[in-house]
């Protein structure tokens, strides 16, 4: 079996030099996402355990050196939590919100180019193939009655290689950005329930509050939210 080839591939027109740039363009995107949510997804159930046992000692500043050495935006958020472990519940939730929403846009980066090489490859496709039909009707018009059959199939060519290297383009690019969302889905889900997580315990175990302390029932009921 042969590699590939080109001449098929030139017979494509210029279109196809434009799906190669969108398809090289794709994989960037879609390696560089995977890699840094890759990264950035951390076992959230391992990863609290060990800071509750730090905080179980009272070694607070432990914790926090445990977060800044672990990647991602679960670690980011219970940091936050952590930096205001004496803070009223309100305080900290707010802090725990903030750092959640500023880890946010990081995951979703680029998500939106993959989309739109997904979207605007069958839209090239569509142009190859019009200008395909063009160059076939063309090349008709000009040989009159007597059309050769490899005048016309230069464009005919044409508009069949754009059609399906635009779908071969665009159905691995909706494929990408769908994998890609649903790990920043399974991330975010991570940083809720490490945040409240980390929020019920600091408020109820580590300072082992009570209403008798001060603080109501309604607002340790809000923290576990």
């Amino acid at each position: 079996m042969s590699g590939f080839d080109f001449s098929l591939f030139a017979q494509g027109g210029p279109v196809m030099w434009v799906l190669a740039g969108l398809a090289l363009l794709g994989v960037m995107l879609f390696i560089e996402r995977a890699l840094f949510l890759h990264r950035g997804q951390i076992p959230a159930k391992a990863f609290l355990s060990g800071i509750k046992n730090a905080l179980a000692k009272r070694r607070l500043v432990e914790a926090l050196t445990l977060c800044e050495e672990a990647p991602g935006p679960v670690a980011a958020v219970v940091k936050a939590a952590l930096l205001k472990a004496n803070a009223s519940s309100d305080d900290m939730r707010f802090h725990v919100q903030e750092a959640a929403v500023v880890e946010l846009p990081a995951l979703e980066r680029r998500l939106g180019a993959i989309a739109a090489v997904a979207q605007v490859a069958p839209l090239v496709g569509l142009l190859g193939t019009i200008v395909g039909m063009i160059t076939t009707f063309r090349a008709f018009e000009q040989g009159g009655n007597y059309a050769l059959a490899s005048a016309l199939s230069a464009g005919m060519w044409q508009a069949l290689l754009t059609a399906a290297g635009s779908l071969m383009l665009a159905i691995p690019a909706h494929l990408a950005h769908h994998f890609l969302a649903g790990r920043v889905r399974a991330i975010v889900r991570d940083m809720e329930w490490a945040g409240n997580e980390i929020m019920r315990y600091l408020l109820t175990e580590y300072r082992g509050i009570t209403p008798s302390d001060g603080v109501t029932m309604p607002e340790i009921e809000a923290a576990k939210k």
